[in-house]
């Protein structure tokens, strides 16, 4: 599925992928042994792929995807439970040491993309639902098994997820622990778009390229300002929207859009 060679590197012990291709940066879970189960080194080496795709200003939009085809993310490595997580305090501080990586992808300020397929479950789905769209398998599963583990699902965790398919749908999955389908997903509005999964990435590459050649900073203006409108009032930075409507307006981008669109020709976006 992937060809992806230009500057790739490996994270992790090879268990975090990072490629990029015609500014795509894609993150690949690269622990399919273990259905991609989230370690907490693999967590620390998202931080790092995520940092230098942040700073790379050829990459405009960013995938990420599971490697094999068995799972997106199935959860968190349950194995390392015993040493990391066995108690509160231990928890916590695989939280703290985790969380950071979290915040990193739910602010990124470039386009996001999850490609799901198989198994996205418990931790797979905090990544999912952090990132702007999801595009899914019909082979994809999803679920949140917290209370079969007995675990606190978390406020982001649960924020994100009452965000997309409203709180009477999230607690028929936090309660039940029951995993749904990828037909059932789109109808509660968990993912996006569901294609066939020999077409998924393929599907996803289009969305990511379109994306791409599209105007960098109009992209970040809908960005902010999508952000903003899903804040409580009292909290929405309304001069972050003006002031990204001002450099969008001042940009040489909006200058080419005006040209290309005159010439009838595809525009050259900079981003600036």
């Amino acid at each position: 599925m992937l060809d992806l060679t230009k500057n790739e590197k490996s994270f992790a012990d090879g268990k975090i992928l990072k490629s990029i291709k015609d500014g795509v940066g894609v993150l690949t879970f690269n622990n399919p042994e273990k259905r991609n189960a989230m370690s907490l080194e693999m967590w620390e080496g998202v931080g790092h792929v995520l940092t230098e795709l942040r700073d790379d200003p050829q990459v405009r939009v960013v995938v990420l995807v599971g490697a094999g085809d068995k799972a997106f993310v199935s959860g968190a490595d349950i194995s390392q439970f015993e040493k990391t997580r066995h108690n509160a305090a231990a928890s916590e501080e695989y939280a703290r040491r985790s969380d950071a990586q979290r915040a990193l992808l739910g602010s990124f300020p470039k386009p996001t993309i999850s490609c799901i397929r198989g198994f996205c479950l418990g931790g797979g789905m905090q990544v999912a639902m952090l990132t702007d769209m999801r595009i899914a398998a019909e082979d994809s599963q999803f679920g949140i098994p917290a209370a079969r583990l007995g675990i606190a699902y978390g406020y982001d965790g649960l924020r994100n997820l009452v965000s997309l398919v409203g709180p009477s749908q999230a607690r028929l999955i936090m309660y039940t622990g029951m995993r749904i389908d990828s037909g059932e997903a789109l109808r509660i509005g968990l993912v996006d778009r569901v294609v066939p999964t020999n077409e998924l990435w393929g599907a996803t590459m289009e969305i990511a390229t379109t994306i791409s050649g599209n105007a960098p900073l109009a992209i970040k203006a809908a960005k902010i300002t999508i952000a903003q409108v899903l804040k409580d009032p009292a909290d929405r930075d309304m001069a972050a929207i003006k002031q990204i409507g001002i450099d969008c307006m001042d940009s040489e981008d909006f200058r080419e859009g005006r040209r290309a669109f005159m010439e009838k020709r595809k525009p050259e976006f900079k981003g600036k």
